[in-house]
């Protein structure tokens, strides 16, 4: 599966080869083994790539909307037509089990679908005016997009930026996520050029974090899409702020999972350990923290053991596994000291708890004290805790003392009831008799609190946030004035 350098040039749309930081190894955290070898960009490039996309963006700001749209379809269809052309690079460059990748496939389609409809949406909206006059508001692409991505889902969650961003007439310069280079970028620039996107307009330059804070900082790049971790939503927001950037943070999670008293209890933790355990327990709307009545806990406590206790856990590449290891080693690390602390703290360890070099059991705590890291942190990891509460009003409190704000869900048998609480939950997402992890491109998306700010992906709302609404008026005559 090793690649060389000049397949990374051919698809790279930046005009180097090896690029000035050198060469970049993308290893199968499965295993350590080198899957690809790609350049690796410097700060040098990254200005070329930025004014190289500055002065493409015009032109194709200029076009049509059918001719961006056709972009995004031809995409589509490409993706479409052979998707393994991205599952065989999500599966052992990010650790994705493969219905993991399947259905990132198919969100990153649901993406490009959307994005050619955004592309033909009204272009604002006519205004009243107290004066004789045409007055409106409109939507105007900023110019050059900076996207910076995740890991985890790296295909969708540099697409769910590129895609829109590119439709209404930006450029876009991207940096994924050094350990997902290719599957996070460098796959879809491929696909956009065989689609017949013009030259200049997306850049992709794998590399680290100095590359990163060089994008944010830079004059010429008005606006900042991340998705990531609370902690560097933080940096990027400081360091964006001297320069009056838009910048949209899309960051992390400690997503509640509320069992009402009167939820099927089997069916509930079924739905709790999907989303506590997919993709390892490695996203931002993952299941952190699941809520039990006091009655109910021993019974869900021991359903969610059973169901951890089944799932088949190793090498990504073997379709039987269900999941797969964890990104790297300082995340395991992390991951366990978290479950650790906890049992230290008088959780108790029903499942899982165990690993096998990256790949980490299903874990299940039971009786987790409120006070317990599992219970307070993001845990970026295949871990379900599980507190109980007496009453729903203590229930809805303990959702809201989190710092984050981005996916609740409800399981109840009175699902009506339930959407009256959701009223008094703040969160960017309410799921109710789902769990917790859910993504469509036709919604609304983003977080509250330290889950995130600026702006959400989905739908519409994607105007807002990848344009400028300039307000527009025009009179027949020249107006006069008294002086």
């Amino acid at each position: 599966m090793a690649n060389t350098l000049a397949w990374t040039a051919k698809i790279f749309d930046g005009g180097w080869v090896d690029g000035g930081g050198g060469t970049l190894d993308v290893t199968a955290p499965s295993d350590g083994s080198v899957v690809a070898t790609v350049g690796a960009a410097d700060v040098a490039d990254l200005d070329r790539a930025v004014a190289k996309a500055a002065r493409a963006q015009k032109e194709w700001a200029a076009k049509p909307y059918p001719e961006r749209a056709s972009v995004m379809t031809k995409a589509a269809a490409l993706l479409a037509e052979n998707p393994e052309r991205l599952t065989r690079w999500l599966v052992p460059e990010s650790g994705s089990g493969h219905g993991k990748a399947g259905a990132e496939v198919g969100l990153v389609l649901a993406e490009l679908t959307e994005a050619a409809a955004l592309a033909s949406q009204p272009y604002g909206q006519v205004l009243r005016s107290a004066k004789s006059r045409f007055s409106m508001g409109r939507y105007v692409p900023m110019g050059v997009i900076g996207v910076i991505s995740p890991f985890n889902f790296p295909a969708v969650l540099s697409m769910r930026s590129v895609a829109p961003a590119l439709a209404v007439g930006n450029a876009v310069v991207l940096k994924p996520d050094p350990r997902t280079p290719i599957s996070g970028g460098l796959i879809l620039a491929e696909i956009f050029a065989e689609a017949g996107l013009p030259d200049g307009l997306l850049h992709v330059l794998p590399s680290g974090a100095d590359v990163g804070a060089a994008l944010v900082s830079h004059p010429d790049v008005p606006c900042i899409s991340f998705t990531g971790s609370t902690a560097a939503g933080r940096r990027i927001a400081e360091a964006a702020a001297p320069l009056l950037k838009k910048v949209h943070l899309e960051l992390g999670g400690n997503n509640a999972f509320l069992v009402l008293p009167d939820a099927d209890i089997e069916a509930a933790a079924s739905a709790g350990a999907w989303g506590s355990f997919l993709h390892q327990g490695q996203i931002c709307m993952a299941s952190g923290r699941h809520l039990v009545p006091e009655h109910l806990a021993e019974q869900y406590t021991a359903e969610l053991a059973k169901i951890a206790a089944r799932i088949t856990v190793g090498d990504p590449t073997d379709p039987s596994n269900a999941l797969g290891p964890i990104i790297d080693e300082n995340q395991l690390k992390r991951v366990d000291s978290i479950v650790q602390a906890t049992v230290t703290a008088g959780a108790e360890l029903a499942a899982g708890g165990t690993f096998d070099g990256l790949h980490y059991r299903p874990t299940v705590l039971g009786n987790v004290p409120k006070d317990s890291p599992a219970f307070t942190e993001e845990i970026f990891g295949p871990v379900a805790p599980i507190t109980t509460y007496r009453t729903v009003d203590e229930a809805i409190d303990i959702i809201n003392s989190s710092e984050y704000g981005l996916s609740v869900a409800i399981v109840t048998a009175n699902p009506f009831a339930a959407y009256e609480l959701s009223d008094r939950i703040r969160s960017g997402a309410v799921h109710i008799n789902d769990q917790t992890i859910d993504d469509e491109a036709v919604a609304p998306f983003g977080g509250t609190k330290a889950s995130g700010s600026g702006g959400h992906f989905g739908t519409t709302v994607n105007l807002d946030t990848f344009c400028d609404l300039q307000w527009v008026t025009m009179q027949s005559d020249i107006q006069k004035y008294p002086f």
